[in-house]
């Protein structure tokens, strides 16, 4: 199966601290608002992210009631504009409810592997040598696994459930930040600045707090923000296979498996929660276009 992470591209070129002020943030901001594809993303998934939130308030009927009397209706159904599920189910309700756990699923892990994978890079990064090679070179035994096998296999072994799954997860998004974070934190180590601090007698903490940890964040965040899409399609697969959310929860790919069997009686039922998969993975992967391109700071 091919790997669904691409291999780390090469990240905005870093600005000086100088120009990491509230007016290079301003720029960033107004070159995203000019970017009409990136802010409709950006819009979309405000959209859905309230949607989850306010599932409360929102859905239309309770996700969980059977109706097997009305089993598989059609969208455009009266009561059930969306039709019901295999087991009468309302599939707005199902669909507005099951944003919460895919999202969960497909944000949360990236962001943990976030933190973990930068702090892992920077100091390999920083430090170089010894230190780089042990962090670098143990990195690199696990992104030699393909991000699906390697998700399928952690959450087999540690079980079905949404933890364990989220776990697999964030354990699979690890590598690829933290070698991005080792680049770009070799690429500023050699910088005048960083230099000059060091001349003038500064210690390692201070110059990764003070001068390394503002110009890279960025950057690394950046990447990170394009893995969620990935990370919502894992899961997703997660949960199709049985590995993820377990019934009855409501989750996209979960919904995806129960609803197989009736591909070929409602098919646009059935591709419903495929749909709100690419929806959200979409935007997620031009949103981070955007800011990518954002802040590239060009001299």
């Amino acid at each position: 199966m091919a790997e669904l992470i691409a291999a780390p591209q090469a990240p905005a070129q870093i600005a000086p601290p100088a120009e990491k002020s509230a007016g290079y943030w301003r720029s960033v901001w107004r070159r995203l608002r000019r970017d009409k594809v990136a802010m409709t993303a950006g819009t979309i998934l405000v959209l859905i992210f309230l949607m989850s939130l306010f599932a409360t308030f929102l859905a239309p009927s309770d996700p969980y009631a059977r109706n097997v009397a009305n089993r598989l209706a059609g969208i455009g159904t009266p009561g059930n504009p969306l039709g019901t599920d295999d087991l009468g189910r309302d599939m707005l309700s199902r669909l507005i409810w099951g944003g919460q756990l895919s999202l969960l699923m497909g944000v949360a892990p990236v962001f943990i592997a976030f933190f973990f994978g930068s702090a892992l890079g920077i100091i390999a990064g920083y430090a170089g040598g010894l230190t780089n090679t042990l962090i670098m070179r143990t990195v690199d035994i696990f992104y030699a696994f393909p991000s699906v096998l390697l998700a399928v296999a952690l959450s087999g072994a540690l079980g079905a459930g949404l933890f364990n799954a989220m776990f697999s997860l964030t354990v699979v998004f690890i590598p690829p930040i933290a070698r991005v974070s080792e680049s770009v934190t070799t690429q500023l180590k050699s910088s005048d600045f960083i230099e000059a601090a060091k001349a003038s007698g500064a210690s390692a903490l201070t110059i990764l707090r003070v001068h390394v940890l503002g110009n890279v964040l960025g950057p690394i965040f950046v990447y990170s923000t394009s893995l969620i899409a990935v990370s919502m399609i894992l899961a997703a697969g997660l949960s199709f296979l049985g590995l993820g959310v377990q019934p009855p929860f409501p989750e996209w790919g979960q919904m995806l498996n129960a609803l197989r069997n009736a591909m070929y009686v409602q098919p646009l039922v059935t591709a419903l929660p495929g749909v709100m998969i690419f929806l959200v993975s979409i935007s997620f992967n031009l949103l981070s276009d955007g800011l990518r391109s954002a802040m590239e700071v060009r001299t």
